[in-house]
């Protein structure tokens, strides 16, 4: 049974830095991609990041280039976010697919078959 928990949210003042753990289980890591959402109540889902494992190919949003960074170690993503800005304030969600993700559908929901209960980050001052 594939299983995904994300951890690390929280407050943090703008400028800050938080680290979001995607902890995944039931499945070999290595054939699926990670992609993390996020949402704000009344909003769109939005992709922030996405990591192909099969190769490492990584994939941003525009809105995020250059703060935030995807990485794997083991069977964990990672979501290292710096600078943070107020309108990053949002649930995190991670997802996984089989499917090969590029540029064009990373970010598109439909393809993310598994996901995550959320975690909530607040950028405040």
């Amino acid at each position: 049974q594939i299983q995904l928990v994300e951890s690390g949210g929280g407050l943090v003042q703008p400028g800050g830095s938080l680290r979001l753990s995607c902890a995944t289980s039931g499945f070999t890591l290595d054939n699926y991609a990670i992609a993390w959402f996020r949402q704000v109540p009344g909003k769109k889902r939005e992709g922030v990041s996405c990591i192909r494992n099969s190769d490492g190919n990584t994939f941003y949003a525009d809105s995020v280039k250059g703060r935030f960074t995807i990485s794997r170690d083991k069977n964990t993503v990672y979501l290292q976010m710096n600078n943070l800005k107020p309108e990053d304030t949002a649930v995190y969600y991670c997802a996984t697919t089989f499917a090969i993700v590029v540029a064009a559908t990373a970010f598109n929901e439909i393809e993310y078959d598994d996901w995550g209960q959320g975690t909530q980050v607040t950028v405040s001052s």
